[in-house]
């Protein structure tokens, strides 16, 4: 296709990268993980999050706390604070890398091996970011199943149930990988194209190379 460009890809996967590390980023800070609503008081319903927990209540609105004590959280949510605080550096680093990399680009102009090299390692660090923001989303999610069926606990009592939070957590996820993954495809088109262009360096070093071989 002809609108479907190296350069076109570079920046189509850029805007997915973004998208993905803005809603990751909003996953972890918004106390909506979890949900519980009590049967006994269904005017009040219970968010948890990362680092906060909140209560709404008709007449007072939303209130939230943060958590006294780290240490004293679930396994769950420990680990998933580091995966998430870690999947937020690799986004941001993979898009401040990606964009030195893009073609139209000051940054190593003329300097397209350097580029090329920035991309992919931005692909690289882009699946790592989604990884680890699929990873804790996971993990909660399995917990709060497991917690949800626990035939120890009274039938009276509430249960956590999924939260808004976490699919947006699961589309973020996603949307860095594919965005890691549209880089690499930007690489391989720019290196397809670089094949078929008369005079292109690649293919002047491959004709160089035959000239060698048929004088042998």
């Amino acid at each position: 296709m002809v609108f479907l460009t190296p350069k076109i890809m570079q920046r189509t996967a850029l805007f997915v990268t973004f998208g993905g590390f803005v809603t990751s980023l909003m996953t972890m800070f918004i106390p909506f993980w979890k949900t519980m609503n009590s049967d006994l008081n269904e005017m009040e319903n219970w968010f948890s999050g990362l680092f906060h927990m909140c209560l709404y209540t008709e007449e007072v609105g939303i209130q939230c706390k943060a958590y006294e004590s780290i240490l004293a959280l679930p396994t769950d949510l420990q680990i998933s604070r580091v995966l998430m605080s870690l999947s937020i550096g690799t986004g941001a680093f993979a898009m401040v890398t990606a964009f030195l990399g893009l073609d139209g680009v000051d940054a190593f102009a003329g300097q397209s091996g350097l580029k090329r090299g920035l991309l992919i390692f931005s692909g690289v660090l882009a699946w790592i970011s989604g990884l680890t923001t699929l990873a804790p989303i996971s993990l909660v999610a399995y917990t709060t199943v497991v917690e949800f069926w626990d035939e120890g606990f009274p039938d009276v009592m509430p249960r956590w149930e999924y939260g808004e939070a976490m699919f947006a957590g699961w589309f973020g996820g996603f949307a860095l990988v594919i965005g890691g993954t549209l880089f690499f495809i930007a690489v391989c088109m720019a290196d397809f194209d670089l094949r078929t262009v008369p005079g292109s360096p690649l293919v002047n070093h491959r004709t160089q190379n035959y000239l060698k071989t048929e004088v042998l």
